[in-house]
């Protein structure tokens, strides 16, 4: 990709603006109304924004939105909480805005089938909704025991933390508890997986938190791919603020691993011989979230094949799928990706239910990393439906320029965060 420049950068927001900008495309809102049900499962980055914008779109579309927890903690900015620059309170939403400032039905529950012929999902309650389109964003499962030796139960002792909450408060309280000098690996899934720097900006923000307060000790990433995102700008960043202390192992030197040992406290290799850790971070590949598999929305690869401009399921008629479940590359399994394709998916179902044409999409995904308190780096990329589905467009946005003074590292933290406000006030604001 690209260097990022100002013109660049004014391109992508730019770029943004158009994706967003169909969702006041006036046809809709001078159509007349015609209303319908629409159920949204999964209340993150993809359903939450999906279940706003279609109210935003049209008031008389009834909206329902399934979310089992009242809160929602997001991944992104969970690594900071690791890091120690942040809390949780940071990082959790709740869904009172949508509920009392949009009309948004928010049902606390969980969906545990899905009767896509009678239009019906039903709850672990026991009730049961009616839509005339269904909106499926799970997020992602974790393949237990695709990792010999690691089920739920051994997450307990080697915890993942990629799904944000008690697993990140587990996995904090273990870096607090590790003693000078100890060890910290971090095990990497073969892609596809959420958030693709996600494992990268960890062992940083990690390293900033042993820096400060345990600066013998080390980190050690055992990776199942052979390079990964941004990897220059994080190997840069790393030796600039913590020489010697994070050691990168990819696949073709053995980094993935095919077992653990939670009594040992020890990884296995797929060569070579198994390795402890005192602290141990285990990320195993992952898939659709339940439901999805459930419905019979996934592929033999655990993924959720989709209509790349209505992002309408493949597998099922008036079932839309978005969110890291759904199959959209090029484009990531990252949160700010997910809210893109909620607001698409929002625009092609109001359009549908009004009658008219949907208009050309556009998506966006920018994804920021913290390596350190003051150290940013960043990716984005604008997309547009080509015939083969979604495509990148060519020279708009770009990954962060590698060599340039900390002031440039300074700003684009700072512009992390705001990212950050930005797009959580935009959700679930």
């Amino acid at each position: 990709m690209s260097r990022i420049t100002r013109r660049n950068f004014v391109f992508s927001v730019g770029a943004l603006s158009a994706a967003t900008s169909v969702l006041s495309w006036p046809a809709l809102g001078q159509a007349k109304a015609t209303g319908g049900r629409v159920v949204v499962i999964g209340g993150g980055f993809g359903g939450a924004t999906c279940a706003k914008y279609l109210r935003r779109l049209s008031t008389d579309i009834e909206v329902t939105l399934v979310e089992r927890d009242s809160n929602f903690m997001t991944c992104p900015f969970s690594n900071a909480v690791l890091g120690g620059l942040y809390d949780m309170d940071f990082n959790t939403h709740d869904y009172s805005a949508l509920r009392d400032e949009y009309g948004v039905r928010v049902v606390h529950d969980s969906a545990v089938d899905i009767d896509p012929d009678a239009k019906k999902v039903r709850l672990a309650g026991g009730s049961t909704l009616k839509f005339d389109r269904l909106v499926v964003s799970p997020g992602i499962d974790l393949q237990w025991n695709a990792i010999e030796g690691y089920d739920e139960a051994a997450s307990a002792v080697m915890p993942h933390a990629w799904k944000a909450g008690e697993q990140t408060t587990t996995l904090r309280k273990q870096l607090e508890a590790m003693s000078d000098g100890g060890v910290v690996i971090i095990a990497a899934p073969p892609n596809p997986f959420r958030c693709p720097p996600g494992p990268y900006e960890r062992a940083s923000l990690i390293a900033h938190y042993l820096k400060q307060h345990k600066p013998r000790s080390k980190i050690q990433i055992l990776d199942a791919n052979p390079t990964f995102s941004k990897q220059p700008l994080f190997e840069q960043g790393g030796q600039a603020l913590y020489p010697g202390m994070i050691e990168w192992v990819g696949e073709a030197d053995g980094g993935a691993i095919d077992g653990v040992d939670v009594k040992a406290m020890t990884v296995k290799p797929l060569f070579g011989e198994p390795q402890r850790g005192d602290v141990i971070n285990v990320i195993p590949p992952q898939k659709a979230g339940a439901i999805a598999e459930v419905a019979g929305l996934t592929n033999d690869g655990g993924w959720c094949p989709v209509d790349q401009r209505t992002f309408e399921s493949r597998a099922q008629k008036h079932v839309h799928v978005i969110g890291d479940a759904a199959i959209a590359n090029p484009m990531p399994k990252s949160g700010y990706a997910a809210s893109s394709q909620g607001k698409v998916c929002a625009t092609a179902i109001a359009a549908s239910l009004s009658g008219q044409d949907m208009p050309d999409p556009s998506y966006v995904n920018t994804c920021y990393s913290l390596v350190g308190p003051d150290y940013g780096i960043s990716v984005a990329a604008v997309y547009r439906l080509g015939e083969d589905g979604i495509a990148a467009v060519q020279g708009a946005g770009g990954v962060s320029p590698k060599d340039v003074d900390s002031s440039f590292r300074v700003a684009e933290s700072r512009y992390a965060v705001g990212w950050y406000q930005s797009i959580t006030a935009d959700i679930w604001g």
